[in-house]
């Protein structure tokens, strides 16, 4: 697909969102008598991308499986988490220490995640820049997409404090973001996480260098409300399945960087995480 022709979908997705809440549309089957379920994303990167990645795959998994779904996508990371910390989505992709927050809260289950690649945090400086270990960060300014990021931010801030390096955090909304304030030298390091820098054009990757990387855990998983059924979680999950069997599919899975979907669960792959102790590094705003 030509650069045009992604732009053009980008915007005509981006104009679908922000239409009138009572004309919202239906990502899926067009004809089922069925409810429209909510599906919010993470803003973790912007929001065309976010657009132009999950709407034709929404479309698709919705005809399969006979769903409708109306995509939504939150200015920022902490409007995200007040709408799913007051149990607003029907199903949700979240980092996986929302997924965390959104069970203790609100009893949202994990439905499937990737099963291929691992998600790590990095720190990125730039290519040219002289910083060679942590401790060189002392004082300095460093970027972060927003507080309670995981990967990108909560498990890198955990770290430095770990070490006593003491750094000037500044929050800047996407890891899109994030790579711009560190290659425009507002930051001289930035969190992010490995496959939201592989997704990153060459040009802005060529110009970053990894200083540090996280453990790997379980990626961003999709979860839903307690209130969905298990019958509609099973037909979402098959249609996600499915996906991988042609190749148009497994186009769509590459976009949101779900190439190997697994069903998972809140006990096996996500409850561990509650003993990094992560609370005390958590900014959540409003009631």
């Amino acid at each position: 697909m030509c650069v045009f022709k992604r732009t053009l979908f980008g915007l005509l997705a981006s104009a679908l969102f922000f239409s009138s809440s009572a004309n919202a549309a239906c990502l899926g089957d067009q004809n089922t008598t069925s409810k429209v379920f909510t599906f919010d994303v993470v803003p973790q990167l912007t929001a065309a991308k976010i657009y132009t990645t999950w709407s034709p795959l929404l479309q698709r998994v919705g005809q399969d499986a006979g769903l409708c779904f109306e995509l939504r996508v939150a200015a920022t990371i902490p409007e995200f988490e007040q709408k799913l910390l007051k149990g607003e989505p029907e199903f949700v992709f979240l980092n996986p220490y929302h997924a965390v927050l959104a069970n203790q809260k609100k009893k949202y289950q994990p439905l499937l995640a990737d099963s291929e690649d691992l998600l790590t945090g990095i720190l990125v400086v730039r290519a040219d820049s002289s910083i060679k270990s942590l401790d060189d960060l002392k004082g300095k300014n460093v970027s972060f997409p927003a507080p309670n990021s995981f990967a990108a931010s909560l498990l890198i801030r955990a770290e430095l404090a770990k070490k006593k390096i003491d750094i000037n955090p500044m929050f800047v909304k996407t890891h899109s973001n994030v790579y711009r304030s560190v290659i425009g030298k507002d930051a001289v390091a930035g969190g992010g996480v490995n496959n939201t820098l592989d997704n990153e054009a060459p040009e802005v990757r060529q110009q970053l260098r990894v200083l540090y990387e996280t453990p790997a855990f379980t990626p961003h998983p999709v979860a839903t409300h307690p209130s969905v059924s298990a019958a509609v979680r099973e037909r979402f999950l098959k249609a996600m399945f499915k996906l991988t069997q042609d190749e148009e599919g497994r186009k769509l899975l590459e976009g949101i960087n779900l190439n190997r979907p697994q069903a998972v669960i809140y006990a096996k792959h996500y409850k561990p995480l509650e003993s990094l102790q992560l609370e005390k590094f958590l900014v959540l705003t409003g009631p």
